[in-house]
């Protein structure tokens, strides 16, 4: 079996190291840039499973890294935040990361959410090779299809790009349409943790499928229903 790679841009050399020598320990590769810049530029240039990337950095922020790699880069990537920063935690999931966690963290907690990741990942790849076989290839609601053999999603006919935590979200509302899916549900199903106490990172992943369908659809697909979760409308299905 194939070690998972794993890109850390981080421009804390002692905690590089130190993660370094434990996910070496749990079976990953992992290679470090210390600044944004060189970080960049060895995403663009090596294939990876995961980035771990961290927010304040010389020459190239972790915004400014998101912002560079744009929405058609398809590795999964994960944002070191500072503890208690909400604004840097929501505006790394705008920008397209797949979760975060807060500096300082338990090595543990890390590895949690490294796995729940990867786990999401092995999910969408389980959908492409049954696609390719045939087996629910593709799921249209309301104008909206999905076609899990490209895991290409359009509006109207036009192409919408999401990350891998959107297209698993939208998933589960697509496959439930008409049907309230509680916010927790959809926190333990996809990042595989119970939703925290002002946890929005949720929200912020509805919030941008939401923006990614403005310029293609004049109504209304994702209805929030206060205190209940999300509600894929049914509307004209083909």
């Amino acid at each position: 079996m194939n070690k998972k790679q794993i890109l850390l841009i981080d421009d804390d050399h002692e905690l590089a190291e130190l993660l370094v020598d434990y996910l070496a320990q749990q079976g990953f590769i992992v290679q470090c840039c210390f600044d944004g810049q060189s970080g960049l530029e060895l995403a663009y240039k090596s294939k990876f499973d995961l980035i771990l990337l961290d927010v304040m950095m010389p020459k190239l922020n972790g915004f400014e890294v998101l912002k560079a790699l744009g929405s058609e880069y398809k590795t999964p990537i994960l944002m070191l935040t500072a503890k208690g920063d909400n604004n840097d935690k929501v505006r790394g999931l705008e920008l397209g990361a797949d979760d975060y966690l807060a500096k300082p963290f338990h090595h543990q907690e890390l590895l949690a959410r490294i796995h729940a990741i990867l786990r999401r990942i092995n999910i969408v790849t389980q959908q492409n090779q049954q696609a390719l076989h045939g087996e629910n290839s593709t799921l249209t609601v309301n104008n909206i299809e999905l076609n899990h053999a490209t895991r290409i999603v359009t509006c109207h006919t036009n192409p919408i790009m999401l990350t891998g935590t959107e297209y698993q979200i939208l998933t589960i509302l697509m496959e439930h349409h008409g049907q309230i899916i509680a916010k927790d549900t959809l926190s333990k199903q996809v990042l595989s943790r119970k939703l925290a106490p002002f946890d929005r990172s949720i929200d912020v992943h509805v919030s941008n499928i939401r923006r990614k369908f403005d310029p293609y659809c004049a109504i209304e697909k994702i209805k929030t229903v206060r205190g209940a979760g999300y509600l894929f409308l049914t509307g004209e299905s083909s």
